[in-house]
């Protein structure tokens, strides 16, 4: 299968690399694109071309930032002047926060994340006890997992529950993040 993957490049989401290490089939995006070059993207890949979009964001997309040290986000780098090319597709994957919310404005349909708690100043604005050692490795593992039930090729509505039933730890933020994937 083809992928074409845009995950902007950001430390605090470098771990969702590992769901997309090594596939020989991905076309990676991790600079900033304008506009004109992700529809440029969208145009050129078939229907049956996975769109996988990973990072930060809200219900309005994907968010771009220059310094990835530096709180706010420079743009919406996937966002609503990009539905036309994402509207008819059934396999996209959006793994930022409340991507769920940005495809049920647009009318998208796939796998998208709720809230996820990628970061302590989020744990905190939540109210999830956890601890930075526990963040970082429950990250690694939910996006290793995740990678897992992909090359297993397992089909995008089964992958919540199947998910939630990989949490060994059932944490505030291990129940947290695994009942935030939802697929539309």
């Amino acid at each position: 299968m083809k992928r074409l993957i845009i995950h902007p490049k950001d430390h605090t989401t470098a771990f969702a690399s590992a769901l997309y290490e090594g596939w020989a089939d991905a076309d990676v995006h991790n600079e900033k694109l304008t506009s004109k070059e992700v529809n440029h993207l969208f145009h050129h890949c078939s229907l049956a071309t996975q769109i996988i979009l990973l990072g930060h964001g809200s219900d309005k997309g994907l968010y771009y930032r220059e310094d990835s040290h530096s709180e706010g986000f420079d743009c919406v780098m996937v966002g609503h002047a990009h539905k036309h090319w994402l509207k008819n597709r059934h396999n996209i994957i959006g793994i930022f926060c409340n991507a769920d919310l940005f495809a049920k404005t647009e009318g998208l349909h796939g796998l998208f994340a709720g809230m996820i708690i990628s970061e302590m100043s989020e744990a905190v604005q939540y109210g999830i006890e956890t601890s930075e050692e526990e963040l970082t490795l429950e990250n690694i593992k939910f996006i290793k997992r995740l990678r897992q039930l992909f090359d297993e090729s397992c089909l995008l509505h089964e992958i919540p529950d199947r998910m939630l039933a990989l949490d060994d730890i059932h944490s505030e933020l291990t129940k947290f993040n695994y009942a935030n994937l939802f697929y539309l």
